[in-house]
């Protein structure tokens, strides 16, 4: 009996941990213009994110003393992998859940009449340190503007707390809690946006 209880208390936390989900709401323009296209161009934007309670520049700043302080040299390593990750993680998973979870395909298409502006403007990393953990989340704004003309905004979405964190809880690495933040945002984008471009 303590066995059975013992794990219908462990499926119930399973349960919670992936019951919260990203928001996503249309903030103005009409997406009904979008009807029928089957590709979108995705861009991406970084430019006044903060970080935790910082903005990026200081959050990486200090991180990066921090770590060269401990080792030389292992600051400047996670501040180039910080970098490098939109690129080499992040920007592919979101892209990838994205198209998987919708009718509409996005990727580097420059020739297409829209283009898809994902706007980070928030990440909260999270962290794992064995005995505790808090899950990675980002923030984000969507544009569509018409690729030859960005002034020309279509439509702006809000796609709010889309948690990063991994199957079994092994998630030491900031990158990977990150990257699936931006999966959960791409797959739920994709399926909201789905609904409208169909």
């Amino acid at each position: 009996m303590k066995k059975l209880r013992f794990l219908a208390t462990l499926a119930f936390l399973f349960v919670a941990s992936f019951a919260h989900a990203e928001r996503i709401k249309l903030i103005s323009g009409d997406l009904s213009v979008l009807k029928g296209i089957k590709k979108l161009n995705v861009e991406y934007d970084y430019a006044n994110m903060e970080v935790g309670k910082k903005s990026e520049r200081e959050y990486v700043a200090d991180k990066k003393e921090s770590y060269n302080k401990k080792e030389p040299g292992r600051g400047d390593k996670w501040e180039e992998s910080w970098i490098s990750d939109r690129s080499r993680r992040f920007e592919p998973r979101f892209e990838e859940a994205f198209n998987s979870a919708s009718n509409v395909q996005i990727g580097i298409y420059p020739k297409e009449k829209y283009t898809l502006i994902f706007k980070t403007v928030f990440t909260e990393p999270g962290f794992n340190i064995g005995i505790t953990r808090k899950n990675a989340y980002i923030d984000g704004e969507v544009w569509i503007v018409e690729t030859a003309d960005h002034n020309k905004v279509i439509a702006k979405l809000s796609c709010e707390d889309c948690p990063g964190r991994t199957f079994g809880g092994y998630d030491f690495d900031t990158g990977e809690r990150i990257q699936e933040a931006y999966a959960m945002a791409g797959k739920g984008l994709g399926r909201y946006l789905g609904k409208y471009i169909d």
